[in-house]
């Protein structure tokens, strides 16, 4: 019996989902995006879970699953081809929205190769540590089609568009200290230590006020389509609701005493 194509794990509040597709190098066919999406949504909706981590084995992922593609050109005609992978871009995108909506943290831990989807991939974590030996590349182009999983709209916002443009049209390869420099990567760390710095992350992400994050994560992602009243009104109710909750008042009183809080998630 072969093994399942992601593994998954919680434990102290941290969801680990690790692909485990090695031989492919984690490219992703449809059974790998089916399991990836239903793992993402189980986290999303578990109360135990404060904090999801993503990663690879040697290699995060190195893009679509080209065999995959091939053998679905040789069988259908055009317009079947066009239903068919339109319906996979869907199911993939899912996954990327569960990622955005979740009121909780999610990180990209990257060793290896990610490239095509694998960048889009990391680009949709809310924060990316990559060990020293990664690389990346937004592939797509390389093989004659768009680029997807968010990722030109991620760009943009990170890099500005003319980076952007050339990132996605050339799709050069460029390594971590390059991903760190332009804002794609949080943290670049030796190849090593990339396991013990991610659970490192992860846990004082777990310590934290989760109810917070999430809402912080709420309004970074909608501050570059509001307008600054918009945004003001929304920070000014993200507040308010966030005094009301046990943390707020932990919070305070940790200050006052001079300690460490001691966060629920609520």
């Amino acid at each position: 019996m072969s093994e399942p194509v992601v593994l998954v794990s919680v434990a102290g509040g941290v969801c680990t989902i690790a692909m485990n597709r090695p031989k492919a190098l984690n490219a992703l066919n449809r059974e790998l995006t089916l399991a990836l999406r239903e793992a993402v949504f189980a986290a999303e909706q578990n109360k135990d879970v404060r904090c999801v981590v993503l990663k690879g084995g040697e290699h995060f992922m190195a893009g679509g699953d080209l065999k995959w593609f091939h053998e679905n050109l040789a069988k259908y005609s055009s317009a079947e081809i066009k239903v068919i992978f339109e319906g996979f871009i869907h199911e993939v995108h899912a996954m990327i929205i569960s990622i955005r909506r979740m009121p909780k943290p999610v990180i990209a831990s990257v060793s290896g190769a990610a490239a095509g989807f694998g960048l889009s991939l990391t680009l949709a974590c809310d924060l990316t540590i990559a060990a020293d030996s990664a690389y990346f590349t937004l592939a797509y182009s390389l093989i004659g089609v768009t680029p997807d999983g968010g990722s030109t709209y991620a760009l943009a916002r990170l890099v500005g568009a003319k980076k952007a443009a050339e990132i996605a049209l050339l799709a050069d390869r460029f390594d971590a200290a390059t991903a760190e420099r332009l804002g794609l990567v949080n943290k670049v760390v030796p190849a090593a230590e990339l396991e013990a710095q991610t659970a490192k992350l992860a846990a004082r992400l777990v310590s934290g006020p989760t109810a917070v994050y999430g809402r912080t994560k709420a309004l970074l992602q909608r501050s570059l389509d509001n307008p600054l009243e918009a945004q003001l009104q929304r920070e000014a109710e993200a507040f308010a609701q966030s005094a009301t909750e046990p943390d707020f008042a932990e919070g305070i009183r940790a200050f006052i005493e001079k300690r460490k809080p001691n966060f629920k998630g609520s």
